[in-house]
């Protein structure tokens, strides 16, 4: 009442942070390949034209043309969406893009607080922002004018939501892209099957990148090196002496080495010699994996965590023992190796904090660290000029699963880490490790020929009738009862069998590779078609058969185009 104080609201930033110490960066001069594709998709701007597929080698400067095409946007008043496709990626990638634009740019991932989210939320809706950074969620940003969407490293099942609504942010962004007359861009090394066989056909816009963007760059040298040649010599279980003389010689050049193990934890399993007994979890059907940091034995599904046994649960043996590897155990032996060496280990462990990513990276990219051991998170997107030396404990770890996609995802791995050598001037070497290595992912990855692989897969897939030739729904059943959950699976099987044409193939149902996780099992079941119009009509009355009352436990979910079948 006395003027003395005045009452203000002001909205603060959270994400003010994200801005602090990054020094602005100006346009680069682009390669004619990297012009061309730049030219094609601002043109595309604002008129409907289909998607572009960018498919450029690993260090072509795929980036590069991604900021140049959303500078071209917003000089056309447009706005901009950027998609990558893990967290860990998003640092590197949003300081080149706050450098580039400033506080045009807005950050959204699961690694934010509700708070930041909500922030970054409202400076988009307000218009502050023009330009969207972000994972899969992000393609759902309320931007105004939208211009160009660009989905980085398309191939990524990280697109594909597991849970509802099991959306594909490619599908989404397809749907904007037609609705605002915005032009859409998948990018990628090693695009999806899918996205390839599109392009092939002329549904999208086929652009290439066949050059590093640093013209004294060359494509790092692969060489795969059999684990079986090495057997009862090898003194430690991941590392082959080839491998160990590669990491001795960096690290005496004062080069950076990075390190790929699919597989985090210490060990695999643990099992008794006496009896075979391996300890797995109660609640699901898979083994325990040791952790030696916190003692215990983890479900990396259900996250069940008990301490390690020293007897046997079954016949009371004290032979128990760690069988496998994981990432937490190659660090070990690594340090007992190089103990002058300086490790960091990069994997869901050691980076669930908030910032750790940024954190690990930034520390390995000042130089503070020789050697960065991790799991798949750090083969993509990465570009440190001082690493010359990528090593893959065991490219076989994807290679055998269930999955029809197997091959495709490691060939997909392969060729990406392999990229992160010998980026600028120095030369780039690439060891792969594998018990299998006559094996055509693993001897194209060698020789980085995609389109090899590429015409290699299709003729199986064209066999098999798998995607692309064919579409596939996949549905899930779970129950805490075995015998009720196939009682019902064998329904469901019932309707689809009288409900669609015989163009289509139904598979199962089987159970699940793992049939049983957080108490419930699973069974599942594959339709495979081309055309089929009473599709709808028959995944509905499957539906219908869950809302009856005594199936109120069962538990269904039908899946377009499933990406993960385990």
């Amino acid at each position: 009442e006395q003027g003395a104080v005045t009452i203000v609201q002001k909205e603060v930033q959270r994400s003010a942070a994200y801005f602090e110490g990054i020094e602005a960066s100006r346009p680069l001069e682009l390669n004619p390949e990297q012009r061309q594709a730049c030219d094609a998709v601002v043109s595309a701007i604002g008129s409907h034209q289909p998607p572009f597929l960018l498919q450029g080698i690993t260090g072509s400067g795929k980036t590069e043309v991604y900021l140049q095409i959303i500078q071209g946007a917003l000089d056309k008043g447009k706005t901009a969406i950027l998609l990558v496709p893990e967290i860990s990626l998003t640092p590197q990638m949003t300081e080149r893009f706050i450098a580039r634009f400033g506080e045009k740019v807005a950050i959204l991932h699961s690694g934010l607080s509700n708070g930041e989210k909500y922030d970054e939320w409202r400076k988009v809706e307000r218009g502050d922002a023009q330009v969207v950074v972000g994972a899969r969620s992000a393609i759902f940003a309320p931007l105004k004018n939208l211009g160009v969407m660009i989905i980085d490293e398309e191939h990524e099942a990280t697109y594909k939501q597991d849970s509802n609504p099991r959306y594909h942010a490619r599908e989404v962004a397809i749907l904007r892209a037609q609705y605002n007359q915005a032009a859409l861009v998948l990018g990628s090394a090693t695009p999806s099957l899918e996205s390839r066989a599109r392009a092939g056909k002329g549904v999208y816009q086929h652009l290439r990148l066949t050059q590093r963007a640093n013209p004294l760059a060359r494509i790092p040298e692969v060489q795969v090196v059999d684990f079986r040649d090495y057997i009862g010599q090898n003194e430690t279980s991941n590392f082959t002496p080839p491998l160990l003389e590669a990491i001795q010689d960096r690290l005496a050049k004062k080069e950076q080495v990075v390190l790929m193990l699919n597989r985090r934890g210490y060990s695999s399993f643990v099992m008794c010699r006496e009896c075979g007994t391996v300890d797995t979890c109660p609640n699901c059907d898979i083994s325990l994996t040791l952790h030696m940091d916190t003692k215990t034995m983890n479900c990396h599904y259900c996250g069940f965590s008990k301490d390690i046994p020293h007897v046997c649960p079954n016949c009371k043996s004290r032979s128990i023992r760690y069988y496998g590897t994981g990432t937490q155990k190659a660090y070990d032996e690594l340090a007992e190796l190089f103990p002058q060496a300086r490790i960091l280990r990069m994997d869901v462990d050691t980076t669930r904090k908030k910032g750790s990513h940024q954190a690990l990276l930034d520390q390995f990219g000042r130089g503070e660290a020789d050697i960065l051991l991790g799991t798949q998170m750090i083969a993509k997107g990465l570009d440190f000029p001082n690493v010359t030396l990528v090593g893959v404990l065991n490219a076989d770890t994807a290679l055998n699963l269930p999955d029809f996609r197997s091959s495709e995802r490691t060939f997909q791995l392969l060729t990406q880490v392999a990229g992160r050598a010998g980026r600028a001037e120095k030369v780039g070497q690439v060891l792969i490790q594998s018990y299998n290595p006559q094996h055509y992912a693993i001897r194209f990855a060698k020789d980085q020929d995609y389109e090899g692989f590429y015409a290699y897969e299709m003729g199986i897939r064209r066999q098999l009738g798998y995607p692309p030739y064919y579409f596939t729904i996949g549905i899930t059943l779970s129950h805490k009862k075995e015998e009720e959950v196939v009682k019902r699976a064998y329904e469901v099987m019932n309707i689809l069998r009288s409900g669609l044409s015989e163009t289509s193939h139904i598979l199962g149902p089987t159970p699940k590779p793992i049939a049983r996780t957080h108490n419930l099992y699973h069974y599942q079941i594959l339709i495979k078609y081309r055309l089929e119009d009473e599709l709808g009509t028959t995944l509905n009355q499957v539906l219908a058969l869950t809302q009856e009352r005594e199936n109120s436990e069962l538990r269904l979910s039908i899946d377009h185009e499933p990406q993960q079948f385990l």
